[in-house]
């Protein structure tokens, strides 16, 4: 019988079949793809023919199709909706992966044939997007290790071998944790928690077949009832384990894992020439340099960590004023943060939460999209990898555009977080190809789904992602959609998500789940008033993250990382009341892979761009101006990686950004 994963799919818009795939199917088609991607490109450095931009460049394009057809599911399946099945082809495909890509970056007669190329370029007639992938992917191989010979060339590829081995020990290490751990109430340990809490609860504790409610590591479950129980001592015990991810000791436990993440990065970076990690993931990034990221991050955090302090204070005198003694600690804060919220922006969130329906709140996603870009969507039936799983059918001006799905819900199959991913992606060569773009969330189920107003901006976040990919209109699969420099990717999706704070999106959107009606003008108001909220805690607990990333790559490795991440932020003068959003051993953005190592720092870098990018709707006819929401489409959704990030942005809002709008929209200006 034919392996599903390699049979042309005669599904609508070729969605993978997944009615039809099974967990055995994936090692025997991984095996065959890999097999006839190493084909192809032995034919591509042997070919005779003198080397040109279609026969080496191109062709490697076009290499690889049943390989991504494969590793597409594959991924997708085992981050959303893993089991032990799925976990043990992730150990298993990791080094092999790694070796495959190592041995093309290593193949010397191909990196000949793209040297050759290269080095003609200017005789060529190449289109500015062909040039922009010939430098890509020569730039590429030079930073894999290309050029190294004997000794260096073998010890790199063991490095690369070891990594991939490593990032997926971190992840399994950290989904374990999450998935294990849960802590049972009583029904007296209910008493103070709103109904979605509760009942959010009893769902957890039916998933983990417990006798009664409990609470998970599940962010949509432990951070509201860190933020409403008003019993320390479980709040106590709730955060503990949540800071403890990837640190119990055990075969779980991540720390010894980092170290040698971080040793090898070095010794990675060392060998092709860079003083630092940090020096060699930064060239190819907006910013640069490590200098320009700290300078950016410390003149956020300085005032930041002032207002922090100042809010440390008054929640303290809350604190005391409730009888309990002692100094605020990080599983208080959001307690007495909520408390607060409620007393000066009178906002009650089980008042509030009815009126951000799940539902509702993809409406108004696909509402925004709808006037600004013309991107239509309708629901579309079609066997997909979990039952939680909704698609729909993108089109503009009745032209298909892209397959949309959507994954809200928490489940102990899926890592926490949220993402967006691309099963596939946008191109006209080969041949056309429309996206389909995957957004994860880990929502809390109920009937209906009611989220936070957090949740619901996540869920904006994520499909200013899904915009990216899908407006997506570029040649080459390579420069497509979000293959962009990694402190330009999340412009787009934070964007997106002032378009959650338009009153009138919200005035349309939120609609009670019981009454029907539209959110109070009042309770509007004071929603949006809120908005900049304690955002003094918000952002030190990022920027600190931001900055122990920095440190780590930007240097020796150290042995130690715990000691290097608490003498950081000793030098930084931490709130004590405050954490790392993402402590070194669950860092999984930083660990997990090398998208984000010395990268974190890049949501702040979009946001200095997207508070700038927003003013410039403001600026223009308000937030659905036709004109501008074309010229973000043709200078950024559209192009991918075709040019050089900076460039993009200029082109869209004709300067680049300051630091200024962005503290102005995090309310720390006057901090």
């Amino acid at each position: 019988m034919t392996n599903p994963l390699l049979q042309d799919w005669d599904t609508p818009f070729a969605i993978a079949p997944f009615d039809t795939i099974s967990d055995s199917d994936f090692a025997p088609a991984l095996d065959t793809a890999l097999s006839r991607h190493k084909a192809e490109i032995e034919a591509i450095a042997s070919n005779p023919d003198a080397p040109d931009f279609a026969n080496t460049v191109e062709a490697m394009e076009a290499a690889g199709r049943d390989l991504d057809k494969v590793l597409s599911v594959f991924f997708t399946v085992s981050g959303a909706d893993s089991n032990p099945d799925r976990e043990a082809l992730q150990r298993e495909f990791s080094p092999l992966l790694s070796a495959h890509f190592a041995d093309i970056s290593a193949n010397s007669q191909l990196f000949e044939r793209i040297a050759s190329v290269w080095e003609k370029r200017e005789s060529l007639t190449l289109t500015e997007e062909q040039q922009r992938v010939l430098m890509l992917t020569h730039r590429g191989f030079v930073r894999s290790g290309a050029a190294l010979t004997g000794a260096d060339e073998t010890r790199m590829k063991e490095i690369k071998n070891r990594l991939a081995v490593l990032g997926t020990e971190f992840t399994q290490n950290l989904l374990a944790d999450e998935r294990d751990w849960f802590m049972p109430l009583g029904e007296d340990d209910l008493d103070g928690l709103p109904a979605f809490v509760v009942d959010a609860a009893r769902a957890a504790g039916r998933e983990k077949e417990a006798d009664g409610p409990v609470v998970t590591l599940s962010r949509s479950l432990i951070t509201p009832f860190l933020q409403f129980s008003p019993r320390r001592d479980l709040r106590e015990r709730a955060f503990a384990a949540w800071a403890a991810r990837g640190a119990n000791g055990g075969k779980t436990d991540n720390r010894d894992i980092a170290a040698e993440i971080l040793a090898l990065r070095e010794e990675r970076a060392k060998l092709l020439g860079y003083d630092s990690f940090a020096d060699y993931k930064l060239e190819t990034e907006m910013a640069k340099t490590p200098d320009a990221v700290r300078k950016l991050l410390m003149a956020v955090w300085e005032p930041a960590k002032a207002q922090a302090n100042a809010d440390a204070k008054i929640l303290q005198d809350m604190m005391h004023a409730d009888g309990v003694n002692g100094e605020l600690a990080a599983w208080d804060w959001r307690y007495y943060a909520e408390k607060r919220r409620a007393i000066e922006h009178d906002l009650d969130e089980e008042a509030l939460k009815p009126y951000f329906q799940l539902d509702c709140m993809i409406e108004a996603s696909f509402s925004c999209a709808n006037r600004l870009f013309g991107l239509s969507f309708a629901p579309l039936d079609v066997p997909l990898y979990h039952p939680d799983c909704r698609a729909w059918n993108v089109t503009r001006n009745g032209e298909h555009v892209a397959v949309f799905i959507g994954d809200y819900f928490a489940r102990g199959s899926k890592r926490s977080g949220a993402w967006c991913s691309a099963m596939r992606s946008q191109a006209k060569f080969p041949q056309p190809q429309t996206p389909i773009v995957i957004n994860v969330c880990n929502f809390a189920k109920g009937d209906p789904a009611l989220l936070s107003y957090d949740d619901a901006r996540t869920l904006f976040h994520e499909f200013g992602h899904a915009l990216h990919q899908m407006l997506s209109d570029v040649t080459y699969e390579s420069i497509s959609g979000t293959s962009v420099a990694r402190d330009f990717v999340e412009l787009p999706s934070q964007l997106y998500e002032h378009w959650l704070d338009v009153p009138e999106v919200l005035s349309e959107f939120a609609i009670h789940a019981d009454t029907g009606h539209a959110m109070p003008e009042e309770m509007l108001d004071k929603v949006l008033g809120a908005a900049t909220f304690d955002m003094g805690f918000q952002t030190v607990e990022y920027v600190a993250s931001a900055l122990v990333d920095l440190a780590f790559h930007d240097g020796p490795a150290p042995s130690d990382p715990m000691a290097r991440q608490a003498e950081v932020l000793s030098e930084l003068g931490m709130p004590d009341a405050i954490t790392m959003r993402h402590a070194t051993p669950h860092f999984a953005h930083v660990f997990a892979g090398d998208g984000y190592s010395s990268g974190y720092y890049s949501y702040m870098w979009s946001e200095v761009m997207d508070a700038d990018a927003f003013a410039a709707f403001e600026e223009a006819g308000g937030p659905f101006d036709r004109d501008r929401a074309s010229a973000l489409e043709q200078h950024i959704l559209s192009t991918g990686g075709s040019r050089d990030a900076a460039e993009l942005y200029v082109a869209f809002r004709g300067r680049l950004p300051g630091v200024e709008a962005l503290l102005k929209g995090r309310g720390l200006d006057a901090a």
